[in-house]
């Protein structure tokens, strides 16, 4: 067990400062070519792996290159081109009813506001975030994934177990340049070293200002979601 800075502030930034030099290449890890192609890539991935979902979009944004594509097509259909991700069926009815959505209230556009992305079927706030972030280069908040959800909390970063009250914590100790990059680096950390069920402490770079012991209950949230 470490010792954790004085205040949350500077934490954060410590935990900033560290990853950067850990990960300097850190970013998103999802294929895509445009916007749609993002959102839809970041609906697949939830409880999805980014690699599986990079493995299914290669045929998929092939076939669908457009949001009328995905609102013309059956949910059947659209459920045995994502065959091989999480919840197929119920993601198919989220494409096809998402795609209805932009084709006739945004012209085929994806559209660029928090509000406007989340009234879209099977989009939140994490999805929200990530595509204004990497689609439309609007930075609003962080995207608080299953990492940053227990890294966040495994570092005392926060003591909240929500996503959306973990990222208002968050908002308020990460600067505001960091926020899109925050979420990269503690992904790539949660992959490579602190994982949810056997974190490799004695490997981490983080390891003298991190609260928590190896293996610690209280802050241990497994779960196999990825990017929403």
């Amino acid at each position: 067990m470490g010792t954790p800075l004085d205040t949350r502030e500077a934490q954060a930034a410590a935990v900033v400062d560290r990853l950067q030099e850990e990960y300097p290449d850190s970013t998103i890890s999802l294929r895509y070519r445009n916007r749609l192609e993002l959102l839809v890539a970041v609906v697949l991935s939830a409880q999805c792996t980014d690699e599986r979902v990079n493995k299914v979009t290669e045929d998929l944004f092939q076939k669908y290159q457009s949001a009328a594509d995905y609102a013309a097509a059956s949910e059947e259909e659209l459920a045995e081109d994502i065959y091989g991700i999480t919840f197929h069926n119920n993601k198919a009815g989220y494409l096809k009813e998402t795609g209805r959505i932009i084709a006739e209230e945004h012209d085929g556009e994806v559209p660029d506001t928090m509000t406007e992305l989340t009234d879209l079927s099977g989009v939140g706030r994490k999805t929200a975030n990530v595509v204004l972030q990497h689609g439309h280069d609007i930075v609003e908040g962080i995207v608080v994934d299953t990492h940053v959800q227990r890294l966040s909390r495994r570092l005392g970063l926060t003591e909240e177990k929500r996503p959306e009250t973990i990222e208002q914590d968050l908002l308020d100790i990460v600067p505001e340049d960091y926020w899109q990059q925050f979420t990269h680096l503690l992904i790539d950390h949660g992959r490579a070293v602190c994982d949810a069920r056997n974190p490799d402490c004695d490997a981490c770079v983080l390891a003298d200002i991190c609260p928590s012991e190896k293996g610690d209950s209280a802050v241990d949230l497994a779960s196999g979601e990825s990017w929403t």
